[in-house]
Order: structure tokens, then sequence, then C-alpha cells
């Protein structure tokens, strides 16, 4: 499959198909670690950092990445230093391919030195 982590999100305002739950499981294969709820409606993913402050600028960059993609996830900063991640296309009550691309933008995040997870 091509790498999720080069392409762009697609506007999406609706009218088309969320994934069908075989086609979610098969994209999950090219993200690491992300998890579905039961019905395949949103991929999720929590990331543990060594303290608030990087929990913080990882959030932050992740923010800048939903801005420039124009799809926006929901984030819970947990515990002072984990932050979970959800991903769903709102405008269809499910999942595309660009939750997949978001995913795979911001797991690059963390391969970054200056994020420090633990």
């Amino acid at each position: 499959m091509d790498d999720l982590s080069k392409k762009k999100c697609k506007p999406c305002e609706g009218g088309v198909a969320a994934m069908t739950p075989e086609a979610v499981e098969a994209m999950l294969r090219e993200v690491k670690d992300w998890k579905t709820d039961i019905a395949a409606t949103t991929i999720a993913k929590t990331f543990q950092f060594g303290d608030f402050q990087d929990a913080i600028v990882f959030t932050n960059k992740v923010a800048r990445i939903a801005e420039e993609e124009n799809h926006h996830p929901d984030i819970f900063i947990h515990k002072y230093r984990n932050v979970t991640i959800s991903l769903n296309t709102h405008a269809i009550g499910g999942l595309s391919e660009n939750d997949f691309i978001m995913a795979a933008k911001i797991d690059g995040l963390v391969e970054r030195p200056e994020i420090m997870m633990v």
C-alpha cells in the first residue's frame, strides 16, 4: 500500500459510505498500534510521554497537522502525560482513508527525537 503519511486528506462533506469493518481491519495493518471500536467507526491510540510538557508539545504538533489536513481528531490528555487520539470522519459517521492518513502522520511525530516518549 502507498505510504499513508505522504498522502493528503481529501475534503469529505458526506454523501459517501464509511469504510466497512473488513476495510478498516485491512487499513489497521498500515498503522502501528491503532485500535478500532467494536462498530469499526473510530480508531484510537494512546501515547505516553515523559512528562506533561512533552504531552503538550505532541498535542500542539498534532493540532498543526490537523489544521494542515483539515481533519481534526479528538484529543484527550490524561494522567498528566498520556495523550489519547481518536479519529473518525464525522461527516460520514465512520472511518475513511483520511483517518488512516492522519494516524500515519501522527505516528510520524513520535519518531522524531524532540518528542520524548517513555
